[in-house]
């Protein structure tokens, strides 16, 4: 199927999709992967096997069409991708609840995702994570054990041992794939305090979003794409790192009226440590719109020696560190979010963080493209959002600019990608009636080159080039 076809059959598919569901999920919401109704009782149950009789029981089908077309004589790409899953959670049990997921994926139709781009020789990048990014080849087993695990409620808090979905600052679902990234762990979350909500866990493996194993930490690292390192050879770090694991603590306070606080740091033993701060305030208007302001940063540290005593083979470099810091102003109503948005990376290093664990926190962020890996780095985007309530139609519209180190600057410059422009189409659509629990999203992204007569391999699959996405989502 060729690029035009599938476009068009995006096009005409849309009208048919409706509930809005976000393919890309914020931060700071709590995970909603699995959205049925919630039936289940909340009373303890007087024996375990009364609590797993009244357990519940979510299903959720997936299907997502993405076609990407490059510039010129570079190859374009298609797939359709189409999966199901259930997820179980037994009612309570003197607080006590045990749940599991699974996700299975067909490969519907699709180009060849084995076969590289023959002028750069270069892989796919977009469509191969909707599959298993390991074993491009694999069209039909493909499938996962994605929820594992007992959680403990107590009051308001709780605490969860096991495979489990998580949304924090710097691991999160990331998913606009098939499927989202899963960690394990232990992990907690306290509400006993008014207006904040701390929380945190040490983890031990993470299975990426395109992936269906769970990795230790170390080796989750470098099964994407891991660029190049500061002398412009391909970095070599895969499979090679030691690390005992990752702890996180943070907390969300709400303590003073319209201002909202976020602080968090993320301990990988034996690699690194990032420390973020996050201020958002809300001015009210007398017409009850809202001026929002935002601040925040990140500052990055190496720990020991980066993961490997031998420097070629470290995820970054002992002396290493990194400061990022942004800023937003926006205007919101009824009906319209809009919002001006600013990121710095400095040029005091690059700003590293396994893309296999989640997306940029940075209110700069747009899907199909990330700042991770970069350094000297000015970024500006503009959002606005529109929602009609009655139509249940939502609007999401982007622009950005981002200004990065010349391809040359290696340094500063971990993935080869060029300055550039960058402009989405984001429309959501939420069915009712005979389809509720049908929701539908049509994406479109397009990414300009900024820095002329470059090779053809900083631009297969960076800039110059158009990704369209179709997704309809039903959860029962």
């Amino acid at each position: 199927m060729s690029f035009v076809k599938n476009a068009i059959l995006l096009i005409l598919l849309f009208p048919l999709s409706d509930r809005v569901l976000a393919q890309h999920q914020e931060i700071s919401d709590h995970p909603e992967i699995w959205k049925g109704a919630n039936t289940a009782t909340t009373k303890d149950q007087v024996s375990i096997l009364s609590a797993f009789k009244n357990g519940q029981v979510n299903g959720h089908f997936r299907f997502f069409s993405m076609a990407t077309n490059n510039s010129g004589k570079l190859t374009d790409y298609y797939a359709n991708a189409f999966g199901g899953g259930l997820k179980y959670e037994t009612a309570p049990f003197h607080g006590f609840k045990f749940g599991l997921s699974g996700f299975y994926i067909f490969n519907v139709s699709s180009s060849d995702l084995t076969k590289p781009d023959s002028m750069t020789k270069q892989n796919n990048r977009y469509e191969i994570s909707l599959f298993d990014i390991t074993d491009p080849s694999n069209k039909n087993n493909i499938d996962r054990l994605e929820e594992f695990y007992l959680k403990y409620n107590f009051k308001k808090s709780q605490i969860t041992l096991g495979k489990q979905l998580i949304n924090t600052t710097f691991i999160n679902l990331q998913d606009g794939r098939m499927r989202p990234t899963e960690v394990e762990g232990l992990w907690g979350e306290v509400h006993e305090l008014n207006n904040t909500k701390i929380y945190g866990g040490y983890l031990h493996r993470i299975s990426p979003r395109g992936t269906v194993e769970y990795y230790s930490i170390a080796n989750s690292i470098g099964v994407y794409s891991s660029g190049v390192n500061e002398e412009g050879s391909p970095s070599s770090y895969k499979n090679q790192l030691s690390s005992k694991g990752i702890l996180s603590l943070g907390f969300t306070n709400r303590s003073i009226p319209d201002l909202t606080i976020q602080a968090s740091n993320l301990f990988v033993e034996n690699i690194f440590n990032t420390s973020f701060l996050q201020a958002d305030y809300n001015y009210e208007l007398p017409n009850q719109s809202i001026i929002t302001l935002g601040a925040q940063s990140i500052f990055q540290t190496a720990m020991n020696n980066g993961g490997n005593s031998n420097a070629v083979y470290a995820y970054l470099a002992s002396n290493h560190k990194a400061f990022t810091y942004g800023a937003k102003l926006g205007w919101i109503d009824s009906r319209t979010e809009i919002s001006l948005n600013y990121n710095r990376i400095t040029a005091a290093g690059r700003y590293l963080m396994p893309r296999e664990w989640g997306r940029d926190p940075f209110y700069t962020f747009m899907a199909r493209e990330r700042n991770e890996g970069f350094g000297d780095v000015h970024a500006v985007v503009l959002k606005y959002q529109y929602w009609i309530p009655k139509m249940r139609i939502k609007t999401i519209f982007s622009a950005g600019y981002f200004d990065l180190p010349n391809i040359s600057n290696f340094k500063l410059n971990k993935y080869g990608l060029p300055s550039y422009s960058q402009f989405n189409l984001d429309i959501r659509y939420q069915f009712n009636g005979l389809l509720n629990g049908l929701d539908a999203q049509l994406l479109i992204a397009h990414k300009s080159n900024f820095q002329k007569s470059i090779p053809e391999k900083y631009i297969f699959n960076k800039v110059d080039m158009t990704n369209l996405n179709l997704i309809l989502n039903f959860h029962f």
